[in-house]
């Protein structure tokens, strides 16, 4: 049996339970809560681009596109309104717009929303209902007469961030800040030898940099909190900040930062979903003290480009790990991937060429 949904839609904003702006890793980890309600989740992804968006499809009415990049949720699509196996409501301010006995037309739309453009569809700030499966080309069917206009049969909805101009956004654009964010990664700043800059949402916040061999486990608390997890090896001990795609490796007797890594929550790798994603970047030598815009080298750079980068011309040691050794129960197309040493940082490469998680010491 399956639970009935209920959901609001918030032009531009969101529907039901889902927040546009929200991460592809908060996203799952909330369906793990609600999986009476969500039993069949599907991800999507092109293997061969890690960086392409990546989409969940919750069977039967819901389809969530993440961005490519920074995997936040960009639209969500709303289709099978009146499935009477998977009951659903759709609510605009309150008000049924569609449900098992109410059935959602054109003349429904322009009464809750008020006339927009002429068109095959109608298109609103923040939303935009269609009258087409997906798949039909709008040239497979005849021109319907006015009056049949009226009262056709709305068979999807979609819902996405308002554009700068008020009207739809690119599929491939990436999410603009929105208020779901504050509080959540921006973006890291790796510096060999050095440690990490951490720059939060909203954008104008202080960063928080942490220094190998100087910033001390209580510097973390203070700065970004306790860990989600305290994982125990040998003398020294993981912070683990999932919710930041970040480890940090403390020594026992100092207490002080000895490691860090960051990861970039690859679909497809052995890591994928554990950690979210962390949107580093490695930063060269400015070319002259006056250089205020040092070169860099980002997450979805492929590896090749980041080993040019820090060791130009020379080729790097390299060994293969295998991450699943230790998981019996987890089998993956390809669970192998090869680290890349270098002076003062490690790089962990999957077989698509992405750099899955960078290491720092």
């Amino acid at each position: 049996m399956f639970s009935a949904i209920d959901a609001d839609i918030r032009l531009g904003s969101g529907l039901g339970i889902f927040q546009l702006g929200s991460s592809l890793w908060t996203v799952l980890d909330l369906l793990r809560s609600h999986q009476h309600t969500f039993p069949h989740v599907d991800v999507k992804y092109d293997p061969d681009s890690p960086t392409t968006p990546v989409i969940l499809y919750l069977r039967p009415h819901f389809d969530l596109l993440f961005s490519g990049h920074h995997q936040r949720l960009h639209t969500i699509c709303v289709r099978r309104l009146r499935d009477p196996h998977f009951p659903l409501t759709l609510l605009y301010k309150d008000k049924v717009l569609s449900s098992p006995d109410t059935e959602l037309r054109r003349v429904g739309v322009n009464l809750a929303f008020g006339p927009t453009y002429p068109g095959n569809d109608l298109r609103y700030p923040g939303v935009w209902f269609s009258f087409e499966d997906e798949g039909l080309s709008d040239g497979l069917k005849a021109a319907a007469s006015p009056s049949e206009d009226r009262m056709q049969q709305v068979k999807r909805v979609l819902i996405s961030q308002i554009g700068f101009d008020g009207g739809q956004r690119d599929a491939l654009d990436e999410v603009d800040e929105c208020p779901v964010m504050h509080g959540e990664l921006a973006e890291a700043i790796a510096k060999v030898h050095d440690g990490v800059v951490l720059r939060f949402y909203p954008k104008e916040s202080e960063p928080v940099h942490v220094h190998l061999g100087v910033t001390t486990a209580q510097d973390l608390a203070c700065e970004l909190g306790p860990p989600l997890r305290i994982f125990y090896k040998e003398d020294d001990h993981f912070y683990n900040y999932f919710q930041y795609g970040i480890d940090f490796l403390i020594s026992d007797v100092t207490h002080i930062v000895k490691k860090i890594i960051l990861h970039t929550n690859a679909p497809g790798s052995p890591l994928f979903q554990r950690y979210k994603r962390c949107p580093w970047q490695i930063e060269g030598r400015p070319e002259d003290d006056e250089d205020d815009s040092p070169p860099r080298v980002k997450f979805y750079d492929r590896v090749d480009t980041i080993s040019h980068f820090l060791s130009p011309g020379e080729t790097p040691p390299s060994m293969l790990f295998d991450r699943t050794d230790e998981e019996a129960a987890l089998t993956l197309p390809s669970s192998t991937t090869r680290l890349l040493g270098f002076d003062g940082i490690i790089l962990e490469a999957a077989s698509s060429s992405q750099v899955v998680s960078v290491t720092l010491f």
